[in-house]
């Protein structure tokens, strides 16, 4: 069986409707124990009276006191339209005077105690009965005798009911028009909801833009301005994908039809020689395309609002910049590069992510050596800087960047002209993707001995922890 759904109008009449109901429940108990005890006690001194003229009829006489009330007498004392009346006279020693001798024995009280009000039943029919001692009429010794009257609860009860009824239905009508005010009331509250659900229903999947705060209830505006920066961050992720996959698509086009290309031109080759000359261009090209690809997903991996978080860890930028250099030594040594590292004496203590630091610095070190000529100098270098930074700074001897085009060549699939080096340019966009996910800085200038370009990216130091590498300076 499906579960009814919570809804926010039936909580809120609940809330406010249920306490006024128990209130009303329990206002009705109160006043029905109230209209009794009022309804019983108009009706116990007409009862009371009763037994009074009774005893009007009680003679004193030479064997003790007698009960000299006829028939008709009887009748209209005790004839009453609703209710059936009983009565008992009793003598002071208890002998039966004169009335109904069945009648329910009066519970024992103090000689002098006034008369009596209780409930009983008469034939399993509740009665309220009086029962008192009054002295004889006409007895000078005042000798008084028991009188007890019994009667029905008809007309008690209709009384009461009466009274309750006058109580009661005017709260249930009260409570029947402030339920219905309340309901009302809550309908046109709840109607900027109901125009918010509308408006977000009417909208399309591919719409992120914010959603209006016009005539937003204040509880719920702040729901809303999270929704809409949850809008923000989607529309900022699908634009994300969205230019990754135009970027991929057409980056990947060139070289994917070079590919084919050369796999045409391979098989309709029949000499071995030139065969394996179009082998050795497939691999070239192979190469090529691989490393586009890992640029891409790096590119991919490390843009701003991807699903990749940082893993920030306390980490020596001097003690790992050395052992990502040392990385680089065999192929710095195949291009006839001279490849140094610079560091001082002190750790550098930085809080990074190690995997897109390092790819990082494996972007700025092959950068430097792909644009470097044979027998140049790439020097890899770490400091303190002022302002509690520290810095990471790669020089090449590679042709100069003019001051033009130094912020340019941090775009995507930005190269200078005239560079004989293949590239997608995309690894100092990678680069700078990085830089800002650590909240560093990226400086580009000329080198300081003139020749080449020094890349620098600056990160906020926090204190050494004991027990890191020392630092070191030469060339690698």
């Amino acid at each position: 069986m499906r579960r009814s759904e919570p809804r926010l109008q039936r909580k809120l009449l609940a809330w406010l409707l249920l306490p006024l109901l128990l209130l009303l429940v329990l206002d009705t108990a109160v006043a029905w124990w109230n209209v009794l005890r009022h309804a019983n006690l108009a009706y116990d001194r007409a009862l009371q009276e009763i037994a009074r003229e009774i005893v009007l009829h009680v003679r004193p006489a030479a064997g003790g006191p007698r009960l000299e009330l006829s028939d008709a007498a009887a009748r209209v004392l005790l004839n009453d339209t609703e209710d059936r009346l009983w009565f008992r006279v009793q003598g002071q020693d208890g002998t039966l005077l004169g009335g109904d001798g069945g009648l329910p024995t009066a519970p024992p009280s103090a000689p002098s105690a006034g008369p009596r009000f209780y409930d009983t039943t008469i034939h399993g029919e509740p009665v309220r009965m009086v029962a008192a001692r009054l002295p004889a009429a006409g007895d000078p010794a005042g000798t008084p005798v028991q009188v007890e009257v019994a009667e029905t609860l008809h007309k008690r009860r209709r009384l009461a009911w009466e009274m309750l009824a006058n109580v009661v239905v005017p709260q249930l009508l009260l409570i029947a028009v402030t339920a219905a005010v309340v309901w009302v009331g809550i309908s046109r509250g709840l109607a900027p909801l109901r125009r918010l659900r509308q408006a977000v229903s009417d909208r399309s999947h591919l719409d992120l833009s914010p959603i209006p705060l016009d005539d937003v209830p204040g509880e719920v505006r702040p729901l809303v301005q999270e929704v809409n920066d949850l809008l923000g961050r989607l529309a900022r992720t699908f634009d994300f994908q969205n230019r990754f996959v135009a970027d991929a698509a057409h980056q990947l086009k060139t070289p994917v039809s070079g590919l084919k290309a050369q796999i045409e031109l391979a098989l309709r080759e029949t000499q071995p020689e030139r065969l394996r000359h179009s082998l050795d261009q497939l691999y070239i090209s192979a190469d090529r395309l691989s490393r586009l690809v890992r640029q891409l997903l790096s590119l991919a991996r490390n843009e701003p609002g991807a699903l990749h978080s940082l893993n920030l860890q306390p980490l020596d930028l001097h003690a790992f910049a050395l052992e990502v250099s040392m990385e680089w030594v065999p192929h710095a040594l195949r291009r006839g590069i001279d490849l140094g590292f610079e560091g001082p004496d002190t750790p550098l203590v930085i809080d990074a992510d190690g995997d897109r630091l390092r790819e990082l610095l494996n972007n700025l070190i092959d950068n430097a050596i792909r644009y470097s000529q044979a027998g140049g100098r790439v020097t890899v270098r770490t400091a303190p800087a002022a302002g509690g930074e520290c810095l990471l700074a790669v020089s090449d001897d590679g042709p100069r960047i003019p001051p033009q085009e130094r912020d340019r060549v941090f775009e995507r699939f930005h190269r200078l002209l005239g560079t004989p080096e293949d590239g997608s340019g995309l690894g100092l966009a990678i680069v700078s993707e990085i830089a800002t996910l650590h909240g560093a800085r990226i400086q580009l200038e000329d080198d300081t001995d003139g020749v080449g370009n020094t890349f620098t990216v600056f990160f906020r130091q926090r204190p050494a922890a004991p027990g890191l590498a020392e630092a070191s300076d030469g060339r690698l």
